[in-house]
């Protein structure tokens, strides 16, 4: 049987790996957007567990404008990265710090 508890340490797993994701690598953007997306899986696997335990579906509705938001997030972030690329050929976070055209 699978217990609140087991669902609590796999989002706090999750969300430390998604840390350490964010801290390790700070050159590529595509993985730091991808350590987001963990985070929020993290807080969604938190959220439905919650929910589920205590009967009220107030948290998994909740997680629906979490999905929703992250998904506008990584289109709206893919777009942003495509543009840099294009426009100066790299997407190394070091390489993009500067605001001049």
């Amino acid at each position: 049987m699978i217990t609140l508890s087991h669902y609590i340490v796999l989002g706090a797993v999750l969300f430390c790996i998604a840390v350490a994701g964010i801290f390790i690598n700070r050159k590529n953007v595509i993985v730091l957007l991808m350590a987001i997306e963990l985070m929020l899986l993290a807080v969604n696997t938190n959220f439905v567990a919650f929910s589920r335990f205590f009967g009220d579906v107030g948290g998994q509705v909740f997680v629906f404008f979490i999905l929703t938001v992250a998904a506008a997030e990584s289109a709206i972030g893919l777009a942003i990265l495509v543009l840099l690329f294009r426009n100066r050929s790299t997407i190394n976070v070091a390489e993009i710090d500067s605001m001049k055209g």
